[in-house]
């Protein structure tokens, strides 16, 4: 199996991600039902890579999914989006100064599907 760097590498060759990637993506980082904080910061840098290209829309589609999974699926806190969260997906989404269409959709799905969602992260929208 390829490790994360491997499939970034291979994914961003052409600098989009198009539906057939997007299909890897899932199956690989969905193989196990959860993405963990090393496949959600990689979601983060492949979307930082590809952010405003034409990429296919099952990107967004998928990437929306994936981060909502990470931050309300865990364990620690079911549901809702604790302080680590928040901090956590302030840092990702401000980190490069500007909010894509596609961070701004993960963030109204969270507001929307969470039990909380912290000032931290209204301020971003």
């Amino acid at each position: 199996m390829k490790t994360l760097e491997e499939l970034k590498k291979e994914l961003l060759a052409d600098g989009i991600i198009d539906a057939a990637e997007v299909k890897e993506l899932e199956d690989v980082l969905f193989a196990d039902g959860l993405i963990d904080k090393d496949e959600a910061d990689f979601l983060f840098e492949l979307n930082n890579a590809v952010s405003g290209k034409a990429n296919a829309p099952e990107w967004k589609a998928f990437f929306v999914k994936a981060i909502t999974s990470f931050v309300l699926d865990d364990d620690q806190s079911k549901g809702e989006i604790d302080d680590d969260e928040a901090k956590y997906l302030y840092e990702q989404i401000n980190g490069d100064g500007k909010i894509d269409d596609l961070e701004r959709a993960l963030l109204e799905n969270i507001r929307a599907k969470s039990m909380n969602f912290p000032a931290l992260l209204a301020e971003l929208l």
